[in-house]
């Protein structure tokens, strides 16, 4: 429970500069104005009912010298007006109240988001191989709403609900006898007691509810981002299960936090209406005795209605401001995820001059128990080819990674032009290194937009230009809403070769210094792969280009070749060198040989 209300209270530390930016005035002024705004409706809200009492006692006859004297001889007319008048100014009030903070909200939520979205794609690679997709999206999608409700509540419910209680305590102790305030102090004791109790109960139901909530959504999200996979292996049904099991889950959790809902309701209601009663029997005495007017027998039950209201409003906002503060905690808790790649404070942009790549004794690990390199050292020097082969697993791709900074090094080092990578800005280092990946995800928008993301200033005609160099041209013109076409979710739209090449589209887009080719032509068939290695081969001139391969018959035209075994470079040299030595490479290439032979048989 400590642990509990101290991470509440950073979240709200943390909260607080979003309300009161540094160097911001405009933000300063509107939750001024907006604090000044709520000070005078809540000073109109409890002066209703005094009204009331003045206008009744007045028409009845009974108002008092001393009520005269504070009223300045307002006649019973000008009386209810003046009632009238105040409950208008209470609505008035609270109303530019919420338009005034309107802006200072929403900016905030906006930073927030800002901030949530920066610092993810500020955190590694091995942070989102471990992290579902749609399982963040949840928890960030909660968190925003949270900030959202906890601003908003906790500043005009919870502080006017307070400032309200002690006006209305002042009221009876200054009007009344004391023991109208003791029994209000009392209902409203137990009331926050018995709240607060209750939904810390239910607050438990509720975290194991919102677990199986992100559990059904991501396995919804997961079976349809895997649609065809679901349709070859006519798994429907499979996964209407896997679904259904999740969310039976989450009704049962979903069922008990109505019962506790229910449970909360009554005994609020029961606790307000004993109140209500206690003072009302009371004022019935005093009316009774003398020493109570009717008007204030009304104003009394005014005060006490207009009490329950935003009591009744409590139970509903505690609980969403704890449930708030759980979702925003979840948030936070990824705000607090160490960055694992920074940049050094005096890192510098890249210079290229030649464009020389070495990788000098890396060693490299995901994780401890498992090393996937081992001491991997090769150069490649400005205009050169490095193809890279091996089994799958042996590492290959992981040198990818590395040379982008995905992750850093265990041991050794990584060089461009003698600059060692982790001494290099990673969006200068990054900016100056082209990739057609194996695995081309598009965004879910246009195939012109999907072309230009490798360039984001480029031209209607450089992105002609660029389709054209990858083979891509015909296609999209053929297409009736041409580089306009929705590629879909993930490229769904697209074969694999077409995303393919839209993949190397962007990268003759960026036009790079250093090109990395991760299997770039693997989703092509035989004819397309030879025209798009014709314009691989053109765009790599006078270029440094590491290339990963399976086909061999890709590659024989690099001017150095490794092949890596179970993290190590075992043979290096020339296709010819490697044929000569009539060892690993050349089981490979006799392999890969004897397969295409039987393809043709």
């Amino acid at each position: 429970m400590k642990k509990a209300k101290s991470e509440n209270s950073i979240i709200i530390k943390k909260l607080l500069p979003h309300l009161w930016p540094k160097g911001d005035l405009t933000i300063k002024v509107r939750v001024s104005l907006a604090l000044i705004f709520l000070i005078i409706a809540k000073i109109s809200t409890v002066g209703t009912p005094l009204f009331m009492i003045w206008a009744v006692d007045s028409l009845s006859g009974e108002l008092s010298l001393k009520d005269h004297r504070i009223l300045l001889g307002i006649g019973s007319v000008g009386l209810v007006v003046s009632y009238g008048l105040m409950r208008v100014f209470s609505v008035a009030f609270n109303e530019l109240r919420d338009g005034v903070f309107a802006m200072v909200g929403q900016r905030a939520l906006r930073r927030l988001a800002l901030d949530t979205f920066s610092h993810i794609h500020a955190l590694s690679l091995r942070f989102h191989m471990d992290r579902k997709t749609g399982a963040l999206n949840r928890i960030i999608d909660r968190g925003v709403k949270g900030v959202d409700f906890l601003l908003r509540f906790m500043l005009f419910s919870i502080l006017p609900l307070i400032l309200e209680l002690l006006l209305v305590g002042l009221l009876l102790v200054i009007r009344y006898e004391w023991s109208y305030a003791v029994i209000v102090a009392l209902t409203i004791s137990f009331y926050v007691f018995y709240t607060f109790k209750v939904t810390d109960w239910r607050m438990n139901i509720r975290r194991r509810m919102n677990a199986q909530d992100t559990e059904a959504n991501q396995k919804a999200i997961d079976s349809l981002l895997n649609y065809e996979t679901v349709k070859f292996f006519s798994a429907e049904r499979r996964e209407r299960q896997r679904y259904d099991n999740s969310m039976k889950e989450y009704e049962k959790e979903a069922i008990r936090t109505g019962v506790s809902l229910a449970w909360l309701n009554f005994g609020q209601s029961l606790l307000i209406s004993t109140g209500l009663i206690g003072v009302m029997v009371l004022a019935a005495f005093g009316v009774i005795a003398g020493s109570l007017t009717v008007g204030e027998f009304v104003g009394i039950n005014a005060i006490m209605i207009q009490l329950v209201m935003p009591l009744n409003f409590l139970g509903f906002v505690y609980r969403e401001i704890r449930q708030a503060l759980v979702d925003m905690r979840e948030m936070f808790s990824i705000l607090d995820q160490r960055i694992e790649i920074r940049d050094k404070s005096d890192a510098g942009n890249i210079n290229i001059s030649k464009g020389d790549i070495s990788f000098k004794d890396v060693d490299f690990a995901y994780n401890e128990s498992r090393s996937i390199l081992k001491k991997v050292s090769f150069e490649v020097r400005s205009g050169q080819t490095l193809a890279i082969v091996g089994p799958s697993g042996s590492g290959k791709s992981t040198i990818g990674k590395l040379l982008f900074r995905f992750y850093d090094v265990r041991l050794g080092s990584i060089s461009i032009d003698g600059q060692d990578v982790r001494d290099i800005r990673q969006i200068s280092l990054r900016e100056n290194i082209g990739v057609v990946p194996q695995d081309t995800v598009l965004f879910n928008d246009t195939i012109g937009y999907n072309i230009a993301y490798g360039k984001f200033d480029a031209t209607h005609d450089e992105i002609e230009e660029a389709s054209k160099a990858a083979k891509l041209y015909d296609f999209i013109s053929s297409l009736p809403q041409g580089f306009n076409t929705l590629v879909g979710e993930r490229g769904l739209k697209l074969s694999g070769g077409e995303k393919q090449r839209v993949a190397i589209a962007r990268t003759f887009l960026k036009n790079p210094r250093l090109l990395l080719l991760d299997e770039a032509t693997s989703a092509l068939d035989t004819e397309t792969e030879k025209e798009i290695l014709n314009s691989l081969k053109q765009i790599g001139k006078g270029r440094t280009v590491i290339t990963i391969a399976h086909r061999l018959s890709t590659i024989a035209h690099a001017n150095k070749i490794i092949v890596i075994e179970r993290g190590e470079v075992v043979e290096a040299g020339s296709h010819r060198d490697l044929l000569n030595l009539k060892k690993r490479y050349f089981e490979m290439w006799q392999q890969q040989l004897n397969e295409e032979n039987k393809v043709i048989a």
